[in-house]
């Protein structure tokens, strides 16, 4: 946030700035997530910060630049992470797999983060819409590319690849939107994206032993 936005922010120091963002941004997601982000106001967020409406100021102008900010942050650590795979995976199965997990991985470490953007994103302003949208877009085009690469080897056997990632991008979703659901079944991130990965595999006609 702080490298991003650094010419309106006026706390330049990062050891004051950092940490005062993060704070900031977790208690906007603990607000929007229990109350809705349009009925969040900046008078919540200045008392669940314990921060002045001065000192809110000093980081951002409005609510419209709030949630600029955070969808920032989930599209740049969504590309970071899910675009660049480790080396040494072997085909296009791994990478799915491998993809999957980061993926579940990835929402588990920033919950509040994907719980917000999924939940409220109806409710944004246009642009940030289209900005979810657009974010959750480039994502299934990661599972196209590793879809396509997999056809192309021989290894699935998919028809409609665009098809096909639209379909496992909601599967990976249903981890967090639906979370309390696999852990009253003592379902693990680690199991929960193992067994998702290989049905994705099956659905793409692998052969799965």
């Amino acid at each position: 946030m702080l490298t991003r936005h650094r010419a309106t922010i006026r706390i330049k120091k990062p050891a004051v700035a950092v940490p005062r963002l993060a704070h900031i941004a977790q208690v906007t997601l603990t607000l929007a997530n229990a109350r809705g982000f349009h009925s969040m106001s900046l008078r919540d967020l200045s008392e669940g910060t314990g921060l002045s409406m001065g000192a809110l100021y000093a980081y951002f102008s409005s609510k419209e630049m709030l949630l600029s900010m955070i969808l920032d942050v989930v599209a740049e650590v969504v590309e970071e992470v899910l675009g660049h795979p480790p080396e040494g995976l072997p085909d296009a199965r791994a990478r799915l797999a491998w993809l999957i997990g980061a993926h579940v991985a990835l929402t588990e470490a920033m919950l509040d983060w994907f719980t917000f953007v999924y939940m409220e994103a109806k409710a944004f302003p246009p642009e940030a819409r289209a900005r979810a949208v657009a974010s959750e877009a480039r994502t299934e085009a990661l599972f196209s590319a590793v879809i396509e690469e997999g056809r192309a080897a021989g290894l699935f056997r998919a028809e409609d690849v665009a098809l096909a990632a639209a379909f496992i991008k909601p599967m990976v979703q249903d981890w967090y939107v639906k979370r309390a659901k696999y852990r009253r079944r003592g379902i693990t991130p680690e199991r929960f994206a193992q067994g998702l990965a290989a049905f994705a595999e099956r659905a793409l006609g692998a052969d799965v032993m």
